[in-house]
């Protein structure tokens, strides 16, 4: 699953500029659907005929970055986050501007040799970066095609540590590549709806319209979840680790994102189990999925959320374990097969 992975990981698009990772995975899953089309916010809905039964199954193709706020008369760029970013992580990154050609950059500050003493005790926020694209005017940067609105995003590529990879935008491209893989798994007799949604990052948009178009009678939300086996997380209480298998959340946000219910908990655990394929619970306080708008789709929409264990969630350098892919994939392609025992038709 890695080339898969790196394909996806490698492709570029903020919320809102999808349109490279959704050629991916249109090109993975064109000849394994019936039909693929394009609605009109940008998500990608790929149909795979069935029953009457309709199974929903969606990763959004986003990755967080930034966007070009403003141009000073040297040539220095302002910018905007787009979705949730740590500022720090942010300093010293190289970027990519996609205007009408890439362009690369770095992001800089005030150098800690000429910060005053309190300067270099605080954090340093987004007012006070900068990207620098090597240009010595506002005229020079025009000429290169970049202008306020350009996306930007993180320079980086998917590499391997062993059974593990670290790369930008695991986040959400491990769920798309377990979507696909899944997909290309199954053996449901059902309808199926694969989605690859767009501007999850920015409010769960593009899962919330789809929904309401396909109306599904039970959605999964494929997404990362926070592994807590790094140094320092013994306070977070929660035992999420890589390697240990796919995650089902029975509650995010608090409460406030996504209640599975009891019977997709139920759904999905015992397709775990009658499998042996080793799986987490996740209660998590912080944080939502797709499958939060999707719950709340006209009179309500049975939703659970599968999610891959990931290190250093909304960084440049995420990790997954390969390991936890495949057993994700495997997870969703049989609970697919079995969703129709668990829910009834809303038809």
């Amino acid at each position: 699953m890695f080339e898969l992975l790196k394909r996806l990981c490698d492709a570029h698009g903020i919320s809102g500029y999808e349109d490279e990772v959704r050629e991916v995975v249109k090109a993975e899953l064109e000849s394994y659907v019936d039909e693929i089309r394009v609605d009109k916010l940008g998500n990608l809905i790929c149909v795979k005929n069935g029953s009457e039964f309709k199974e929903m199954v969606c990763a959004h193709m986003d990755e967080i970055g930034f966007m070009v706020k403003s141009i000073d008369e040297k040539g220095f760029i302002r910018f905007a986050p787009i979705g949730g970013w740590f500022s720090q992580i942010a300093l010293g990154q190289r970027v990519i501007l996609h205007g009408e050609r890439k362009v690369y950059g770095v992001v800089g500050c005030k150098p800690p040799h000429v910060m005053r003493d309190e300067e270099k005790k605080k954090a340093v926020e987004f007012r006070d970066m900068f990207i620098d694209v090597g240009a010595r005017s506002r005229d020079e940067v025009r000429e290169m095609g970049i202008e306020i609105g350009t996306p930007i995003t993180i320079d980086r590529e998917l590499v391997r540590m062993g059974d593990r990879v670290t790369g930008k935008a695991l986040d959400d491209r491990a769920g798309l590549a377990v979507m696909i893989e899944a997909l290309k798994r199954t053996k449901s007799t059902a309808t199926i709806y694969a989605v690859a949604t767009v501007q999850e990052e920015v409010g769960l948009k593009g899962a919330r319209v789809s929904a309401f178009a396909l109306e599904p009678d039970v959605a999964l939300a494929l997404d990362v979840c926070v592994a807590t086996d790094f140094p320092g997380a013994e306070s977070i209480h929660m035992d999420v680790k890589l390697g240990s298998g796919p995650v089902i959340t029975i509650v995010d946000a608090s409460g406030r994102g996504l209640i599975a219910s009891k019977n997709v908990v139920r759904w999905l655990r015992e397709t775990a189990e009658e499998l042996k394929i080793p799986y987490q619970l996740e209660v998590a306080e912080g944080g939502t999925t797709d499958a939060t708008a999707i719950q709340l789709t006209k009179e309500g929409i049975p939703s659970g959320v599968v999610s891959v264990p990931a290190r250093y969630i909304h960084s440049p350098v995420e990790v997954v374990d390969l390991k936890d892919l495949e057993n994700s994939a495997n997870l969703v392609a049989k609970a697919l097969e079995r969703a129709e025992r668990y829910f009834e038709k809303s038809y």
